[in-house]
């Protein structure tokens, strides 16, 4: 089985709905119904709606990870 990889992320703004912050989190999920288990599928989250979008992942047992933005790779880079 391959290891968890997260998607790639483009514009380094907060995913939560109008929210334009800059980014300093991921929030990596994944549904079991509709995703490999090794995809990570990729929220970005300003330190304002870190904990809303994990507990919104988390409740629905979609939360795999948050990690640092700078962990992750970014298209073009």
């Amino acid at each position: 089985m391959s290891e968890p990889v997260p998607d790639t992320v483009d514009e380094l703004v907060c995913s939560a709905r109008g929210c334009r912050a800059g980014a300093t989190w991921g929030v990596l999920w994944n549904n079991p119904k509709l995703h490999a288990p090794a995809r990570r599928k990729v929220w970005l989250a300003c330190d304002d709606h870190r904990e809303h979008l994990s507990q919104y992942l988390q409740v629905r047992d979609f939360l795999k990870d948050v990690v640092p933005v700078g962990d992750l790779e970014q298209v073009g880079a």
